[in-house]
Parts: structure tokens; C-alpha cells; sequence
């Protein structure tokens, strides 16, 4: 599987949101600036995540999008699937009838493999987890920035 804009803009946006969890709404026009996302295209990754009620909006002068639920309760598993679709690397995962070999090919064993482990790493990945890792860069970039 390799991920599209589509996921890696997305999750860079939701950290941005996890960040500032807590604080009010975060104009969507800040996210895209600070994550150097065009505003059209980050305006079309978040409707999605607006849908299945990972992110709220907020009209109005003090407006913007904000998480709903806090960082450690939003999973990679719910956020990866919706912006990209399955994470099979190969079609005959998701469709067995695809494949007139489907059940003789030991290369489909190999690939089922592969998507699980990515699945296993996306189930286990929460924002809040985003966020603690992007804390420890910043202040391992502040150490060797005073070496």
C-alpha cells in the first residue's frame, strides 16, 4: 500500500488539530498554512472527517475545526481507511472473485500478511500517540540545536 496525499496531508492535519486539542476551534486556513497544504485541497480532505465525526466545524468569526473526541480515542484504523480506501496492496484481498487463482495462489498469503501488519499498526496508533512523537523531535531538535 502506498498512501496518497490524501492520507499522509490528512494525518498531518489531524496531529496539527491533536496539538491543539483543548483550545478553541483552529481556522482551517492556519492548519493549511502551518502544514503547507493548499487551502482548497485541505478543505476537501476535511469534509470527510467532518462526515464520519472525527472533526467538528465551527462557523462564524471565532470559527474553524477542532476534534471531537480527544487525541488518545482517534485511531489511524478509522482515520487511514476513510481518506484512502482499503489497505490491501493487491485487489484480490478485497475482491476474491477477481482472481480465477485465488485460492491456489500462495503469493495472496504474502499480501493478506502485509495488509495485516499495516492494519496491526494502524489499530494501535492513536493521534494522541502522533503527538507525543512529534514532542520528542521538536525537543530532540532543540538539544542538538544547543550542542
Amino acid at each position: 500500500m502506498k498512501l496518497s496525499t490524501r492520507g499522509r496531508y490528512g494525518t498531518m492535519a489531524l496531529l496539527d488539530l491533536a496539538l491543539h486539542w483543548g483550545k478553541e476551534p483552529v481556522p482551517l486556513k492556519e492548519v493549511a498554512r502551518r502544514q503547507n497544504i493548499s487551502l482548497p485541497y485541505l478543505e476537501h480532505l476535511i469534509t470527510p472527517l467532518i462526515g464520519a465525526g472525527i472533526v467538528g466545524s465551527t462557523r462564524g468569526a471565532r470559527g474553524g475545526v477542532q476534534l471531537v473526541r480527544p487525541p488518545h480515542e482517534v485511531k489511524l484504523s478509522e482515520v487511514i481507511p476513510l481518506l484512502e480506501g482499503s489497505t490491501a496492496p493487491v485487489e484480490c484481498l478485497n475482491n476474491p472473485k477477481s482472481c480465477p487463482r485465488y485460492d491456489l495462489c500462495v503469493t495472496r498469503d504474502i499480501w493478506d500478511e502485509i495488509k495485516k501488519a499495516i492494519d496491526g499498526v494502524l489499530e494501535s496508533t492513536t493521534l494522541q500517540d502522533l503527538v507525543e512523537r512529534q514532542k520528542k523531535k521538536e525537543q530532540s531538535k532543540e538539544v542538538m540545536y544547543y550542542i
